[in-house]
């Protein structure tokens, strides 16, 4: 519902192409999934991985076409992207993160705002972040949601279960966990900054990479015809 009103929204008020609405209200939908990949089941990292490692490599042409890969580089980059997130992301993610750690948190949030803003470059500054705050709004979404179900309100009583306060927080119990989330958060903060700046010289790059063609010069006037005009 969040991811339909979150392209709706877009349509309607920010003059959002429809096409990138809808790819930012289904971003919206499915990023709400991304906190449960430090689930202890295993489930919700497997399915969440298996969508990732098809849809990034979709997301990123225009990041293919910027660094004028050809056809084929492209499709090894998409294989390697693919294999990266199935088997290094998933090990990552089953090895170092514990459920309702920091990947539950707001910088992890703003982390998953960020990577989709690196892989999905756009000739507009607006819909790249637009798109980008999608993923942001889903995760956050979600957080909101852990906290409601950790109030109980059974039989007429309020009770907060020891889960409370685990989700929306911007730092956790174990102080190594927390500077490892913030130093990726502030890495990709660098890299988001500049990457505008990047893709900006490695466009003008390929303009001037462009074999120039000399257009042909028009005849010269015959003499008599040039003595006439004079």
């Amino acid at each position: 519902m969040v991811g339909i009103a979150y392209g709706y929204w877009g349509v309607t008020s920010q003059g959002m192409p429809l096409e990138s609405s809808l790819l930012a209200g289904g971003l919206c939908s499915v990023s709400g999934m991304l906190p449960d990949l430090d689930s202890d089941s295993g489930i919700p990292l497997r399915e969440t991985s298996m969508f990732c490692a098809a849809i990034v490599p979709m997301l990123m042409i225009d990041r293919f076409r910027d660094l004028e890969l050809s056809h084929e580089a492209m499709a090894l980059a998409a294989m390697l992207i693919y294999i990266g997130i199935r088997f290094i992301l998933v090990e990552f993610f089953k090895r170092y993160t514990v459920h309702r750690g920091m990947w539950h948190s707001i910088p992890a949030a703003a982390s998953a705002g960020l990577l989709a803003y690196l892989v999905m470059p756009c000739p507009s500054e607006a819909i790249r972040v637009y798109k980008s705050m999608a993923v942001v709004t889903g995760f956050v979404v979600h957080l909101c949601m852990d906290e409601i179900w950790s109030i109980d309100f059974k039989r007429g009583r309020f009770r907060l279960k020891k889960s409370f306060g685990t989700a929306l927080k911007f730092v956790g119990n174990k102080p190594l966990a927390n500077l490892s989330v913030y130093a990726k958060l502030f890495l990709l903060i660098y890299l988001a900054w500049g990457d505008q700046g990047i893709l900006q010289r490695i466009r003008q790059r390929a303009r001037l990479d462009q074999p120039y063609i000399a257009e042909p010069r028009p005849d010269p006037l015959p003499w008599d015809k040039w003595l006439h005009r004079r």
